[in-house]
């Protein structure tokens, strides 16, 4: 389920990695099939982000993950600390797998953690978390 959200992202970027939707107060990623995720990799994103959001604006990630891929969940730790300001960490799983392995997850993260089963269901839970303009 590709991304369905209603208003159209502020940018729209296609790495190597996979596709970001850049909206307001929230990333919506999906990492492209079979993909290795590494803090070398995702730098690309990490700068995009800083763009995006800098050091002030709160926003959330939302990891649609509609393709398989892997990562080291530990690399949490390092992207923290790059972004002081991102207020959650959503997952939407499409597989009981992947439920999963979202909730070994959330033991690496210090911000609130939830994974959702509809993309939409992400998005209005950025409205709990950030307060926009």
């Amino acid at each position: 389920m590709k991304c369905t959200y209603s208003k159209k992202p502020v940018h729209k970027h296609e790495l190597d990695i996979g596709i970001f939707y850049f909206h307001k107060n929230f990333v919506i990623s999906e990492i492209n099939e079979g993909v290795i995720l590494t803090y070398e990799n995702a730098s690309e994103l990490i700068k995009l982000g800083k763009t995006h959001y800098g050091d002030k604006t709160p926003f959330v990630y939302i990891a649609n993950r509609i393709n398989s891929y892997s990562f080291e969940p530990t690399n949490h730790f390092k992207t923290n600390e790059q972004f002081p300001n991102v207020k959650g960490y959503a997952v939407v799983s499409y597989n009981s797998i992947g439920s999963k392995i979202a909730e070994l997850e959330r033991s690496f993260l210090k911000i609130p953690t939830r994974t959702f089963y509809k993309l939409d269901d992400a998005i209005k839970w950025v409205d709990k978390l950030v307060i926009s303009d």
